[in-house]
């Protein structure tokens, strides 16, 4: 079929069985571009309940080609999601037949159309409710091609091909060429044949035949099987390209493709026409393909791909030759997706897509000016991860974050990061996804970045200041399958229509099984367990190159449950999915290891959404090697812990439980929001409750659910915009309106692009939107700063439904510091005057307003306004108390070039930039003899946050010379 690029949900079943033969008539049979003609499809052939639909909504998804088989989008094609109601058919009863008319140069908006392609399908095409794909010629003169019966022929050195044709409308002239030089040439004929013999070098045909100044053209090549080159592969070479440091004129290429017979590597280096001398050698150890590149110029960009050949023991439907970009790109070029990057200039100096070519491409770049290359501040080189239990990570999709969807955009707004004090930004999928619309779970090259975002160097500007300003990156990781312009399925593929691309893969693919083995199936289904490793070599690699190139902190990893091959499809696949797997547990906790071996503080997240046998497993890898280590690292994964409908009930004011935000492992991330779930405020206004349509009371209610959100020890996570109280819906449509996976005629819109209120509205000069967004930011700094938060123990009283207090203490009775919080809420419809529950008198603060209040009774009563909360605390907080300092503490020599000493015993020190910036910590138990080493550091200010042997804190100034 055509491509069409889709784009899918997280996780989702899709049902290929559904595409359907239908039976079609053209009328009139012969047509020009200029005339009009009528397609008509037997309603008898087609099943609509299969699709879903009813009103007989049927619509034509077309494309026309031209004379060099180049293919354009019908205009009027609208969304493969929400097709364009100018395409929908007319449903004629009496004939039980579809039917559409239009003159192909004004449906198509263009000329030179030799050829239309289309297809029918449901407004709403995902889960393939469509046909299999149809053809129709343009124009009485037609030239038929009856040999080679394939475009692309393979043959052994020295062997012959014979080349037949036809042509309708009257006798022609045929010229053949091959490789741009005429080789025969016949004239006044409608039939030609002609064999070409003696073949020893690929052979790329052109057939041009002219009849009454029309010409028409078939293009195919032969592929001369080079047969085994058996060479040892060079020490030291990895999968993908190798660059030699020493020479940037040569370059290595190693790519492993098992069960293939021979590779061409076709290049801008070669005007993508291979000779002899681009075929691959194959090393007899490993039997991997290479070769090394030589006369390459340092700086200029090349792009290349691997004509991969297969003739021995070719699995059934499978293509002997298969032309795709490397598995281990960092940079790929699309025929598909770079034009609108092009135009948009979101990627500054992208070479141009080959001329000519088909598939994607790999950029190649030598040099000290390549793409890829990128200076990092010492704010990176020096960067300290904030601690997990004080994590709270900001989930950020960049298409949606503002309107150009570019790295640019979040560069421009770092203060609005800064200023919600958050320490973690989790970027949504960046790595190559097929289109340039996606959430990026479709992943086609993992290591390679997308372009629609952005340069690499602009990704990396973004990092680099994060980290100036304290904020760790996390990227979301879709290691759990791949799509169908991956390699990984491309050179094993299934290609049952032979229209060039996969609708399964063989069995012989190293990486991928034929069908998931769980129950959450997306693309094709990576197999981690393959004996030859294949897999977890591809997954190695991405996770070095990540962490080592774009110096990230944290993976998170997406659909961890199909990380098993233990269940197949069956009756009890699901509950297979969702029990103990020792397999799954065992590769992830490989993965994670391999992680931390490059950076032992790396965080590790997986989305698990465990339940039973799962969450076991949750717990499992939350304690994996958080203690015991014989570097003193505390490590442990992380995992996602959705909250949504408990927050959602608190704002709706009906009974709800919030104690499952946080574990006793402290490893889990608590949210009330994330990509894949209904946005809280939509609920809440939507739903039935008390904030039902009320925009206000619903936003008030939110700075109550984010103190008991963030305040709860642990790490959390916030969806971008929920701090501004963002309502629309994840289903919310490109149209504005709103449907969910249950409309059968539009479908799902949670992947539709998201409007951009929170920019085109000002919503931070919006009073109500703004006090919840600094209300967080507060609680945030709160959470960061304060001990309490970090190491105290939490428990919840929800006895009172509209009403749950959280209690946070390290000691329960008074102490010089910060020890013990509670959390008061009122999300009811009455004001509260009751028993705060003061755990003992004295002076208390709400925290929030820095207002102190002297408790003469633990009995004490106090007020909460409707929708209001109170967050009480034994002292002031560092944020709302600038002079906390005990004066008694000294730190010296101060300046100090490369060690100082503090005049009492720590268990904590922690050196902090003039940003802000964690840059040094020392954790453990010092005298006041301990000389602190800040050789490390760089000159300049630092701030020095000391907390003695009896939890009492303190800040200093320090001067590094």
């Amino acid at each position: 079929m055509k491509k069409i690029t889709f784009l899918f949900l997280l996780i989702a079943s899709f049902a290929w069985s559904q595409q359907q033969t239908v039976t079609n008539t053209v009328s009139p049979v012969t047509f020009e571009e200029t005339q009009s003609v009528t397609l008509s499809f037997s309603g008898a052939s087609i099943n609509e309940a299969t699709w879903s639909v009813t009103g007989n909504a049927l619509y034509l998804w077309s494309w026309s080609l031209d004379a060099n088989n180049v293919s354009v989008d019908c205009p009027t094609n609208g969304t493969w999601t929400n097709s364009n109601e100018a395409n929908k058919l007319t449903y004629n009863a009496g004939t039980d037949t579809y039917s559409i008319t239009f003159v192909p140069t004004t449906f198509y908006n263009r000329t030179g159309i030799t050829r239309i392609g289309f297809l029918i399908k449901a407004k709403n095409a995902t889960g393939d409710k469509k046909s299999q794909d149809m053809f129709s010629n343009v124009g009485a003169f037609q030239l038929n091609l009856t040999a080679p019966a394939a475009t692309q022929t393979i043959i052994a050195s020295g062997g012959n091909l014979s080349i037949t044709a036809n042509n309708t409308g009257g006798n022609a002239n045929y010229n053949l060429k091959a490789n741009g030089v005429s080789i025969n040439s016949q004239s006044n004929i409608a039939t030609y044949s002609f064999n070409h013999t003696n073949i020893t070098s690929n052979q790329n045909y052109d057939l041009e035949v002219t009849q009454n100044g029309v010409i028409k053209v078939k293009n195919f090549s032969v592929i001369v099987n080079p047969g085994a080159i058996a060479q040892a592969l060079p020490t030291g070479m990895k999968d993908g390209i190798n660059y030699n440091q020493a020479d940037p004129t040569k370059a290595t290429l190693v790519l492993n493709a098992p069960n293939k017979d021979f590779v061409y590597v076709a290049g801008s280096f070669n005007n993508y026409q291979p000779s002899g001398a681009y075929a691959m050698k194959k090393d007899p150890a490993s039997g991997k393909f290479w070769l090394e590149l030589t006369g390459l110029t340092s700086g200029t960009s090349y792009s290349y791909q691997y004509w991969v050949g297969d003739q021995t023991n070719l699995p059934a439907n499978s293509p002997a030759l298969v032309k795709t970009a490397d598995p281990f790109s960092t940079l790929v070029l699309s025929q598909f997706d770079d034009p609108e990057i092009q135009t948009l200039g979101v990627y500054q100096n992208l070479p141009p897509f080959p001329a000519g070519q088909e598939r994607e491409v790999t950029v190649l770049q030598t040099g000290p000016n390549a793409h890829y290359n990128y200076t990092w501040s010492d704010a990176t080189t020096n960067f300290v991860k904030p601690a997990k239990k004080d994590l709270v990570i900001y989930e950020v999709l960049v298409r949606d974050f503002d309107a150009n969807r570019t790295y640019q955009n979040l560069i421009d707004k770092i203060d609005y990061f800064k200023n919600l004090k958050i320490n973690a930004i989790q970027l949504m999928p960046v790595m190559e996804f097929e289109g340039n619309e996606s959430w990026g779970y479709n992943t086609a090259y993992h290591m390679a970045l997308d372009k629609r975002y952005g340069t690499e160097a602009k990704l990396k500007e973004f990092i680099d200041l994060c980290h100036q300003n304290g904020i760790a990156v996390i990227l979301d990781v879709a290691l759990n399958h791949v799509f169908s312009r991956s390699p990984l399925e491309r050179m094993w593929m299934v290609d049952t229509n032979n229209d060039g691309w996969g609708d399964g893969v063989t069995a012989e693919n190293p990486y991928a099984n034929q069908s998931a083995t769980h129950s959450y199936s997306v693309g094709t289904d990576l197999n981690h367990f393959n004996a030859n490793n294949m897999t977890q070599y591809y997954s190695q690699r991405t996770i070095e190159h990540w962490m080592n190139e774009f110096k990230i902190d944290g993976f998170r990893w997406d659909l961890t449950k199909g990380f098993t091959q233990n269940c197949p499809s069956g009756s009890n696949q699901e509950t297979c999915t969702n029990s103990y797997q020792a397999d799954r547990v065992a590769k992830l906790k490989q993965y994670a290891d391999m992680q931390w071996a490059i950076n032992p503080n790396f965080y590790v997240i997986f989305e698990h959404l465990g339940n039973g046998g799962s969450y076991t497993e949750e717990v499992e890898w939350a304690n994996y090697r958080k203690t015991g280590d014989a570097d003193g690292i505390s490590k442990g994964i992380m995992l996602w812990r959705k909250m949504t409908d408990p927050y959602a009930n608190f704002l709706k004011g009906v009974s709800t439980n919030l104690s499952g935000v946080a574990d006793a492992t402290n490893m889990f991330i608590g949210y009330a929001e994330s990509h894949d779930e209904e946005r809280v405020m939509y609920k809440a206004m939507n739903e039935t409750g008390q904030t039902n349509g009320n925009l206000t009371r619903a936003l008030k209610r939110m700075s109550a659910m984010g103190a008991v959100h963030l305040l709860v020890p642990g790490p959390k996570m916030i969806y971008h915009f929920g701090d501004l109280g963002y309502e629309d819906s994840i289903f919310t449509c490109n149209n504005g309106t709103v449907n969910n996976q249950n409309d059968a005629i539009t479908g799902d819109c949670k992947l539709d692009t998201k409007p951009q209120n929170q920019w085109t509205g000002n919503w931070l000069a919006n009073t109500n939107r703004r006090k919840v967004y600094d209300d967080w930011s507060k609680m945030i700094d709160l959470k960061k700063t304060e001990n309490v938060f970090e190491n105290g123990q939490y428990s919840w009283n929800q006895a009172t439904t509209g009403r749950p207090r959280l209690d946070i203490w390290t000691s329960t009775a008074q102490t010089p510091n910060l020890s013990y919080v509670f959390v008061l809420t009122n999300a009811t419809n009455a004001v509260f005057t009751g028993v705060a529950g003061f755990p003992y008198t004295g002076t208390w603060y709400d925290l929030m307003t820095g207002t102190p209040i002297e408790v003469t009774s633990t009995s004490q009563t106090v007020s909460i306004e409707i929708d209001g909360f109170r967050v009480y605390g034994n002292k002031q907080a560092v944020l709302s108390n600038p002079d906390f300092d005990f004066k008694s503490i000294a730190l010296y020599p101060n300046p100090s070039k490369g060690n100082f000493n503090i005049s009492t015993n720590t268990k904590q020190v922690s050196i902090y930039s003039i940003a802000g910036q964690l840059v040094k910590e020392f954790k453990g138990s010092f005298d006041n003899n301990y000389q602190y080493s800040i050789d490390n550091l760089n000159q300049g200010m630092y701030i020095v946050k000391v907390i003695d042997d009896q939890d009492r804190e303190s800040t200093l100034k320090l001067m590094k010379q």
